[in-house]
């Protein structure tokens, strides 16, 4: 895990559509986010919550790109420190050979070039976890 991206995919028996919006949705994302658990939102498209790890705020701006299926995530630790690390893509079941009405949502996490080696790894694994609790919540229509 020294690279400097990280991705985690997931099947989600829903269609691409329901993936996308829950993933561009700032206050939903607060349900499946360990870094920043319980959204609220701050400003056009600005959202804070706090870390399950160690209690920081943390600040989310969303880009939300419904044409590309991709979401956008600038995350830092204030309103004005904020990079884009995170992005989530949302793949059509069809487009990729599988049925009609499933799909594939895929995290991406780009490394920080100050990051430690820890942080990192923390920050792979916890992407590895998130896309379980995404599938699982989209599938029981959370």
């Amino acid at each position: 895990m020294s690279g400097i991206f990280h991705a985690a995919s997931a099947e989600v028996a829903v269609p691409a559509g329901t993936a996308f919006a829950y993933l561009a949705d700032g206050l939903k994302q607060g349900q499946w986010t360990l870094g920043s658990w319980n959204r609220e939102r701050i400003g056009e498209q600005l959202f804070k919550g706090t870390s399950l790890f160690n209690g920081a705020e943390t600040f989310v701006r969303i880009t939300a790109h419904p044409e590309q299926l991709v979401v956008d995530y600038d995350v830092g630790p204030a309103p004005d420190r904020l990079l884009r690390i995170n992005s989530a893509r949302v793949s059509p079941g069809p487009l990729i050979g599988l049925p009609e009405g499933t799909c594939v949502v895929t995290l991406m996490k780009w490394r920080l070039p100050s990051q430690d080696d820890a942080s990192w790894r923390q920050a792979c694994v916890t992407f590895d976890t998130e896309i379980h609790m995404i599938k699982g919540r989209l599938e029981l229509g959370f």
